[in-house]
């Protein structure tokens, strides 16, 4: 990778891309991928197989997330000015709380999946084509179709918080479009899995008793 310093001291890759200046929302994003990658290596348990093209679609959709938080994140506008971007102010520990509550919801509800999917009778290393994931429960799955949704979008609004940035949080909105209507099919085709008992109509997509 060619990289090169600019006049006013500023690094750019391939003489073209100024490389974004250190940030707190940069590093939260780290954060979040970095926990999201251990969690499918080591802890999610899969039922099947998809197309290519769908994680294809959302892993560029996060990329190009990710790379707007890097650029938006030093929160002034001036990527000379990195020091706000990381000190102690009400925004940034706001936002920090607010972004570890959402990966700690996040890690407790695919913990308690992983744990329901390991326990389920159908269950194997060697046999998994006959796996049937079980009925979630537990923690906010008593509420809510997606807990750890609802807690990936709270992350997400920590890391618009300390970035300081509308951008972030048009890229949150989007997110919470996605997730709200992906959430949507998710509980319709529960409902007719399982039987009322088990699944209650009652129980709301995203947002326990709202939606």
């Amino acid at each position: 990778m060619q990289q090169a310093a600019g006049d006013d001291g500023k690094i750019f890759i391939l003489n073209i891309l100024p490389i974004p200046p250190p940030s707190l929302a940069v590093i939260l994003c780290a954060i979040h991928f970095v926990k999201r990658c251990l969690e499918v290596l080591f802890l999610h348990v899969f039922s099947g197989r998809t197309n290519c093209w769908s994680p294809i679609l959302i892993s560029t959709i996060y990329t190009y997330g990710a790379i707007l938080v890097a650029y938006a994140g030093d929160g002034n506008g001036d990527s000379n000015i990195t020091i706000p971007t990381t000190s102690i102010t009400p925004q940034n520990i706001i936002g920090t709380v607010v972004f570890v509550i959402g990966i700690a919801g996040i890690f407790y509800h695919h913990c308690l999946l992983a744990f329901l999917c390991r326990s389920s009778p159908t269950y194997t290393q060697n046999a998994k084509a006959k796996y049937v994931p079980p009925k979630p429960k537990g923690g906010l799955f008593s509420y809510i179709a997606a807990p750890h949704y609802l807690f990936e979008l709270i992350g997400w609004l920590g890391i618009a918080i300390v970035s300081n940035q509308m951008n972030v949080f048009f890229l949150l909105t989007s997110m919470s479009s996605y997730l709200s209507g992906w959430r949507a099919a998710q509980n319709e085709f529960n409902q007719r899995k399982f039987d009322a008992k088990d699944w209650p109509f009652e129980r709301t997509n995203l947002i326990p008793f709202v939606y």
